[in-house]
């Protein structure tokens, strides 16, 4: 066994894996997930994360050799088996329904059900449905198979499962609230911070119905989708989301979502953290009312032409975040790019510059940070594209053709004409340095804005986490298989996502509470 790291642009995550045999294939699997950065420091216990974890493999590998002794199993000829008795059992999932019981879905499913005259047990159908997505993901027929192993076997058909789903849809928004409701009676909910983030799921089919739209696929697969928007409160855990057809707007997704948890919620005085897709001026102006407030990513290269040129001066009004209100020292970042003696100094550093402007009546602050290590990521990734787009110039200069953002072809000029200004008889191709230096003028450079008069420290910090919602969306596509979708009625499709959100609650209060 070994360690691995996968890094992404906002975190780390931590695996054991193991190199083993399937098929004659020589292939490596997972034995072990043991969470991103901030989980293994806190397995770490003061420890540094990185050496802890080796030091956690090793002894696993130290494990795994004292356990390889042979084993002798003593069997008596003459016991018998009976015939169709299952003498085992899998108890796995018996964690998982502590904190189902303790988040009262039973007692949610207990009031649905009266309020209908089904015959069904809906708390059964839910809760092994929540349990076989973490478990082993898969579809709703295979769910009441695996079920059947469980220590407590259910006793539903499939038709019951499927008829379940459109009750759950019904009761969507009921569920969301009591659901929140009752987590408050074990667990503080930090409610006055909001992260909101869209996502879309694709369909194996090629004709549109309903929610299923075409849309722009976050996958770029040329499919059907649904848009997905989901609201996690400040320590990462999920408050509440709703399902749009797929080809709706992003943007105007944010409020009837917001409305619904001020109604259902009884919140109404909180802060909303979005990226720039969710940025428009009417959801920020949404949120510059009645106590609510915003962070919101803010793209320099749209700022007007002296907000930018502004944004992009690093040679004054730059401050540490970590210095103290008083102190009012300021920086002259430019020198950073090029010393290495400042680079390494500063590495883990970040910088700030801050001012207050007014934009279609809305006044905001605007706040742009700089970060070496940010920086050296941006550069590295670009250098990384700038390569790929001297091997398509290189190797299959027949392959390019739309360009779409952050494309390496967007580095790639055609050239169609001679210096003479005639047309060439061979197009050719080149790369556009102009659009290289462009683009690593902002190298480092991040901005939001927002209403908020609170230090700007603070502020960096309750962005910085916004990372948590795109984890969440990672875990619900990757590792509880929630794509492809293969349902097609409406309320099928949005009580599907009702296993999936509360699938993800799972993760961050079994963290909180361990």
């Amino acid at each position: 066994m070994r360690l691995t790291i996968t890094k992404t642009k906002n975190s780390e995550s931590f695996f054991v894996i193991k190199s083993v045999t399937i098929n004659g294939k020589r292939t490596s699997k997972v034995v072990e997930k043991l969470g991103n950065i901030n989980d293994v420091k806190l397995k770490a216990q003061g420890k540094d994360p990185y050496s802890w974890a080796k030091e956690y493999v090793a002894t696993l590998n130290k494990q795994e050799k004292e356990n390889s002794n042979d084993v002798i199993l003593k069997l008596s000829q003459t016991k018998t088996l009976k015939d169709n008795e299952q003498i085992v059992f899998n108890g796995g999932y018996l964690f998982l329904q502590d904190i189902y019981y303790k988040l009262g879905l039973h007692t949610i499913c207990h009031s649905i059900s009266n309020k209908y005259q089904f015959q069904y047990d809906l708390n059964q159908i839910l809760s092994r449905l929540v349990y076989s997505r973490i478990i082993y993901p898969s579809s709703k027929l295979k769910t009441m198979n695996l079920s059947q192993n469980f220590i407590e076997p259910p006793d539903f058909s499939y038709n019951d499962i499927l008829r379940a789903l459109e009750v759950i849809a019904k009761e969507s928004d009921f569920i969301q609230s009591e659901l929140y409701k009752n987590s408050l009676k074990f667990l503080k909910r930090n409610d006055k911070i909001l992260y909101y983030d869209c996502t879309n799921y694709f369909f194996e089919i090629e004709e549109e119905s309903n929610l299923r739209q075409y849309g722009k696929s976050k996958e770029n697969r040329p499919n059907p989708i649904v848009q997905m928007g989901l609201f996690l409160d400040g320590d990462g855990i999920p408050l509440a989301f709703d399902i749009f057809a797929g080809n709706t707007n992003e943007q105007v997704t944010l409020k009837p979502l917001e409305e619904k948890i001020i109604k259902d919620f009884n919140s109404s005085r909180f802060v909303v953290c979005t990226d720039a897709g969710l940025a428009s001026t009417a959801n920020r102006k949404f949120n510059n009312l009645d106590g609510r407030c915003f962070i919101t990513t803010q793209s320099i290269k749209k700022l007007k032409s002296f907000l930018k040129e502004w944004a992009l001066d690093l040679t004054k009004d730059w401050k540490l975040s970590t210095q103290s209100k008083d102190d009012k020292t300021t920086y002259d970042i430019s020198k950073l790019r090029e010393n290495d003696d400042l680079i390494k100094k500063y590495y883990d550093k970040t910088f700030y510059k801050e001012r207050w402007i007014k934009e279609d009546g809305l006044e905001q602050r605007l706040i742009v940070t700089y970060s070496v290590k940010y920086q050296e990521y941006q550069k590295k990734i670009r250098e990384n594209q700038v390569g790929r787009a001297l091997k398509l110039i290189e190797k299959n200069p027949q392959k390019l053709g739309k360009v779409r953002q952050n494309d390496p072809k967007r580095f790639i000029e055609t050239i169609t004409s001679t210096k003479d200004g005639e047309i060439a008889e061979n197009v050719s191709y080149k790369l556009n340095y102009d659009i290289i230096a462009n683009e690593a003028m902002y190298d480092g450079l991040y901005a939001v804005c927002t209403n908020l008069e609170d230090d700007a420290q603070e502020i960096i910090r309750v962005n910085h986490r916004r990372w948590e919602i795109e984890e969440s969306f990672r875990l619900m596509k990757s590792e509880f298989k929630s794509r492809p979708v293969y349902l097609s009625k409406d309320e099928r499709i949005k009580s599907t996502f009702h296993n999936m959100f509360f699938s993800t609650c799972y993760i961050p209060i079994f963290r909180k509470n361990n």
